[in-house]
Order: C-alpha cells, then structure tokens, then sequence
C-alpha cells in the first residue's frame, strides 16, 4: 500500500511539474519566433558548470556550518556563482524564423529585430571560440560565441533574411564569407 502511496505522489508531481512547464512556455514562448522551434543557446557547459558549483557550494555551506567561517563563506560565493551560471544559462537565447529574431536576455525585456536592424559585425578572437557581435539599428549589440549551439544556421538565416529586407543578392555581398566568420558588412562600412 505504501509503494501505491509513493507511485501517486510522484505521479502528481510529475504531472504538476510538465503543466507548470506547458503553461509559462505558453505565457512566456507564445511568439512566433518561439514557436519555430529554431533557436541559438548557450553551451551546455554553463549550466553543468553551474550545477557543479552550486552542488559544492552547498556542501561547502554545510560543512562550513559547524566551526570554519572560511568554509562557509567560501561555499557562499561558490553557491551563488553556480546559481548565476545556471540563471545566465536558462535566460539567454536567440529565437528566429525567416523574418526576425527575438534576443531574451536576464534582466532585459525581450526584444524583437528584423533582420534588416543589423548595421555590421565584429570579430574577435577568445581563447577556443570567435565571437561573432552583431551591431543593432538600436546600437544595442548581439554577441554569437561559435561554441554556441546553431549560431552558425542562425547567421546564414540571418543573411538571408537581411539580403532580402534590404533587396540585395549575395553577389551585392562582397564582405560575405562564412568560411572566415563574415556574414555582414564591418565597422568600417557604417
């Protein structure tokens, strides 16, 4: 009888949990940019990284919690910095379809741009990726780690998109070389 008990327990609260998730991916993912299913996120690295630091922190924490001020401070900044990464890494994505891409960001409200919004790219070199920083009409700045998952689609959906919201063909495109990470026009060209 026990065991019936457990198995309805855990069954309503896997329910409960998947039509908390269904609702706020409704309430907050309803845009047609959600609902394409394409999307650029972060490496997976960040919130392994995030959990593993939050985990020790918390350990840390507890450890700490008999007689070593060092271990509980110690194990504080480690919880908290495991709890960033894990918050950076579920806030941050890019959304898009043929038209437009949505940026959501922590702390930032989500914004929408068409791809015609793009002024011009930047590259710079980082230890073991390229970051790809695309400058917006609004000045605001979109920055692409190649480590990203399917930044690289995005950016040839991307140029696409924007050749045609700007009536050009790649030919017209002298800049354009994915092979070299350039899909837009640089500083220079502004």
């Amino acid at each position: 009888m026990e065991w019936i008990l457990v198995l309805l327990v855990a069954a309503g609260s896997f329910g409960l949990c998947y039509l908390l998730d269904k609702g706020f991916t409704r309430i907050f993912r309803g845009t047609a940019q959600h609902r394409s299913g394409r999307s650029v996120r972060l490496s997976k690295r960040y919130g392994a990284a995030g959990i593993v630091l939050a985990v020790v922190g918390i350990a840390a924490i507890f450890t700490g919690l008999g007689d070593s001020r060092v271990l509980l401070c110690g194990g504080i900044v480690v919880a908290v910095l495991g709890v960033a990464l894990i918050v950076y890494y579920m806030t941050f994505g890019i959304f898009y379809d043929e038209d437009s891409f949505l940026l959501t960001t922590f702390g930032r409200r989500s914004t929408l741009y068409r791809y015609q919004d793009i002024r011009c790219q930047q590259l710079y070199a980082t230890y073991g990726s390229t970051v790809i920083e695309l400058v917006m009409a609004d000045g605001r700045t979109v920055q692409l780690q190649s480590t990203m998952a399917d930044a690289y689609p995005f950016l040839d959906t991307a140029f696409a998109g924007w050749c045609r919201q700007k009536g050009l063909t790649e030919q017209d495109c002298p800049f354009h070389d994915p092979d070299n990470s350039c899909w837009f026009p640089g500083p220079e060209a502004q």
